[in-house]
C-alpha cells in the first residue's frame, strides 16, 4: 500500500484535532497540509491551538511547525494532497460549496460534515454496514465533472452507538426502533472548561439532532436505484436526545420490535449474532477497523463510559442488558466513542476503505 498525503481541512477545531493525533503515525496516510479560516492561516499549527488544544495526547511533533493554509485557497491545498478529511464550522450551504469545489479539483473529500449526509449521489458510509455504497461515487463523479474527486461523509456520531446494534438483526424483520441518546460534551466541540454550565447538568435538546438520528439511517440503509441512493422504507425510528455531563462518548437506550408474524430470535440467539458479525472493513483488515465490531457485555451494570468507550482503539460497539420489553419486543443499551468511532475514527475508516476498494487512485 503506497504511502497517501492527506490534508486536514477545519485543522483547528476539536474533530480536526482528533485527526491529527489519528494520523499521526498512520500506516497508509502522512498529513502534507493543514487548512482552516482565515484568521488561523499563516501560523503554525502549535500557534494556532495553543490554549485550546482539547486532547489527551500532545499536538503531534510532526503537525506542530506546519503553516496552517486558508482552507478557500482549495487548489492551492489540493495541489499538496491525494485527498482531504474536512471537519469545518461554517453554515451548511458554504461547507456544500467548499467540498464540491475540493472535489472538482479532483481532490476527493472524506467528510465529518452534515452537510452533505443528504445529498442522493453522496455515500454515507459505515464500513461494516454498508460498504457497497461506494458504488454510487461513480454517478456522483459523472453529476460533478471529475476524473477522481468526489465526496463521501460518514454519519452522525450519535446513531453510530445505535444503528450497528440494530444492523444486523435488520434482516430477520425489526420495524420499529425507540432510540434516547446520551450524548458527550465533546459531540459539541466543548470541554468542561470551555461549558461549565454543563457541570452537573442535563440538556433534554440538541438542534437537528433527532432529525438526523431519524433519518440518516434509513439512507445508510438504502438502495442505489440510477444515479441516487434511495431511503429504505421498511423500518421507522423514532428517537430522543439529550446532552449530558460527560466527556467523551455518546449511550443509547434502544427499544426495537419485529414485524408481525416473523418468528423473532432469542436473546442468545441475538447476542451470537451480534458476537459473530463481522463487515468489509473487518473482512479488509483495514488499518483503524476493530476485530470484533459488536462487543455484548453481560454484566447488568454494562456497558459504561468509562471502561467501554476506548475499547478497540475507541471503534467498536459496546452493548448489554439486553432483555424483554412490555411494549416492544426488546431493549438494550449500546455505547460508542463519539470522536473515535463517531466521528474522526469512523471518517479515517471510510477513507481506509476507499483507499483499499481503488476509490482514492488516480
Amino acid at each position: 500500500m503506497k504511502k497517501y498525503k492527506v490534508g486536514i481541512i477545519g485543522a483547528t477545531g476539536m474533530v480536526g484535532q482528533r485527526f491529527a493525533t489519528l494520523l499521526e503515525n498512520h500506516p497508509w496516510f502522512e498529513v502534507t497540509a493543514l487548512a482552516a479560516s482565515s484568521r488561523s492561516a499563516g501560523k503554525t499549527y502549535k500557534e494556532c491551538v495553543e490554549g485550546r488544544w482539547a486532547m489527551k495526547t500532545p499536538l503531534p511533533a510532526s503537525m506542530a511547525d506546519m503553516v496552517v493554509m486558508d482552507a478557500s485557497e482549495v487548489e492551492k491545498v489540493a495541489a499538496l494532497v491525494d485527498f482531504v478529511f474536512c471537519a469545518v464550522d461554517m453554515k451548511k450551504d458554504e461547507i456544500r460549496a467548499l467540498e464540491e469545489a475540493y472535489a472538482k479539483a479532483e481532490c476527493p473529500v472524506m467528510s465529518n460534515n452534515s452537510a452533505h449526509r443528504g445529498t442522493p449521489d453522496v455515500p454515507m458510509i459505515i464500513p461494516e454496514i454498508n460498504a457497497d455504497h461506494a458504488k454510487i461515487i461513480e454517478s456522483q463523479r459523472k453529476r460533478l465533472g471529475t476524473k477522481k474527486g468526489f465526496v463521501a461523509v460518514k454519519s452522525n456520531c450519535s446513531l453510530q452507538s445505535y444503528v450497528p446494534a440494530i444492523h444486523p438483526l435488520k434482516a430477520l424483520g425489526v420495524d420499529k426502533v425507540l432510540a434516547c441518546t446520551y450524548q458527550a460534551i465533546s459531540g459539541a466541540g466543548k470541554t468542561f472548561e470551555r461549558w461549565p454550565e454543563m457541570v452537573d447538568n442535563l440538556i433534554p435538546y440538541i438542534g437537528g439532532e433527532e432529525e438526523k438520528s431519524e433519518q440518516e439511517p434509513l439512507k445508510i440503509w438504502g438502495h442505489i436505484e440510477g444515479d441516487k441512493i434511495v431511503n429504505c422504507d421498511d423500518i421507522a425510528i423514532t428517537s430522543q436526545c439529550l446532552r449530558v455531563p460527560v466527556s467523551d462518548g455518546h449511550t443509547a437506550a434502544v427499544f426495537m420490535s419485529f414485524k408481525d408474524g416473523v418468528e423473532k430470535p432469542s436473546i442468545d440467539e441475538i447476542i451470537k449474532i451480534w458476537e459473530s458479525y463481522k463487515g468489509r472493513a473487518q473482512e479488509l483488515e483495514l488499518p483503524s477497523a476493530p476485530k470484533q465490531f459488536l462487543h455484548y457485555f453481560t454484566e447488568p451494570d454494562r456497558p459504561q463510559i468509562k471502561s467501554e468507550r476506548n475499547l478497540e482503539n475507541g471503534m467498536a460497539i459496546s452493548i448489554g442488558r439486553l432483555r424483554p420489553d412490555l411494549q416492544y419486543d426488546y431493549k438494550f443499551v449500546c455505547m460508542s466513542h463519539n470522536t473515535l468511532r463517531g466521528a474522526a475514527g469512523g471518517a479515517v475508516l471510510m477513507a481506509e476503505l476507499l483507499c483499499a476498494e481503488g476509490y482514492l487512485d488516480d
